[in-house]
């Protein structure tokens, strides 16, 4: 999602939300529990917002939202198309401005920690931004080892892997490595759910973990 060309805005809301609701469906489910439990709304930082389509679609679910991205282009026309939400041009390696610091419930990272050269700073800066007792989400594609095997028997791991798409994946995560990725930076309640396709040859995993005052300065 991060600084890539992107069609026009319509097509893009109708594609998170009939082409791939998979991803869509269980976040949201996520994010109304969340809120139930929270006596207050939602704030929740978009981190790798795109165009702005999905924290568009999380606004209209109830949520204050702020979308970050790199991408010039795409902040601008975020900014335009969805007024309600907050769209901040930034580095997600930087350090947040001192008015997002321990102010989101909700840290969201869809479909961007596979796209990054130095992840544990998404995990970082994440915690930087989280209220103690917040959230972070992070989807990224499932890379089970059965699939994997399936995958290499058909011969469809390089169309799998993309590695000539420019800006493309570059981390491949399974649930071991990640867990170890959140653990290592004092993330706990670290759980899992899957989505897309049938069980073990899931297409992505969300994984939700819990940020805590003792584990800020890990």
């Amino acid at each position: 999602m991060i600084g890539l060309a992107l069609p026009p805005i319509p097509q893009i809301c109708l594609s998170y939300l009939i082409f791939i609701p998979y991803l869509v469906s269980p976040l949201l489910e996520m994010l109304a529990t969340l809120q139930d439990a929270s006596p207050t709304k939602l704030r929740v930082l978009d981190l790798g917002c795109g165009n702005g389509s999905l924290s568009h679609v999380i606004a209209e679910h109830g949520c204050e939202v702020v979308g970050v991205d790199t991408s010039a282009p795409g902040i601008a026309i975020s900014r335009q198309s969805f007024p309600e939400c907050q769209f901040i041009q930034a580095d997600i390696y930087e350090l947040p401005d001192t008015d997002m610091l321990n102010s989101f419930d909700v840290v969201l990272a869809l479909e961007v920690i596979e796209h990054l050269l130095y992840p544990k700073e998404l995990a970082k800066n994440a915690k930087l931004c989280l209220k103690p007792g917040g959230v972070l989400i992070i989807y990224t594609p499932y890379h089970g080892y059965l699939k994997n095997l399936i995958l290499a028997v058909l011969g469809k791991l390089d169309k799998h892997f993309a590695v000539l798409w420019d800006n493309g994946h570059i981390k491949i995560f399974s649930l071991n490595t990640l867990t170890q990725l959140l653990t290592a930076e004092g993330y706990t309640d670290i759980d899992f759910k899957f989505a897309g396709r049938c069980p073990y040859l899931w297409k992505s995993m969300l994984c939700s973990s819990k940020f805590t005052e003792k584990s800020k300065n890990l």
